[in-house]
């Protein structure tokens, strides 16, 4: 069975919560992406964009199980994204990442082949 998930976020709502609570950035991200984000020129877009995709792959899954943290957003050298479910690599899920000046938006199909 294929599953859809979807999410869209503010990003400056992202930057709020970040910056009102910094923890929000390591309980929600791994060091791989915190890294990653940080090195972007708008580093918001990106962490709004990852959140999206976490989201979105929460919800494909229906895995109340599954802790935002446990989903990684992970790049091919390409630049494609993937998904990675507590840092092994999750074959049947695709993502689709986007993103413009306020909102970042994800949707993940899992079960996909």
């Amino acid at each position: 069975m294929t599953e859809l998930g979807l999410d869209i976020v503010e990003i400056a709502r992202v930057e709020r919560v970040a910056k009102k609570a910094p923890r929000f950035l390591t309980r929600v991200f791994t060091d791989s992406e915190i890294a990653y984000c940080r090195t972007q020129a708008d580093c918001w877009q990106h962490f709004a964009v990852r959140f999206a995709a976490k989201e979105a792959v929460w919800k494909a899954l229906g895995r109340l199980d599954l802790s935002l943290k446990d989903i990684s957003v992970s790049r091919t050298p390409r630049g494609k994204p993937g998904v990675l479910i507590k840092g092994r690599k999750a074959p049947g899920i695709k993502l689709s990442l986007s993103h413009c000046e306020s909102y970042a938006a994800a949707v993940a199909l899992a079960g996909a082949k």
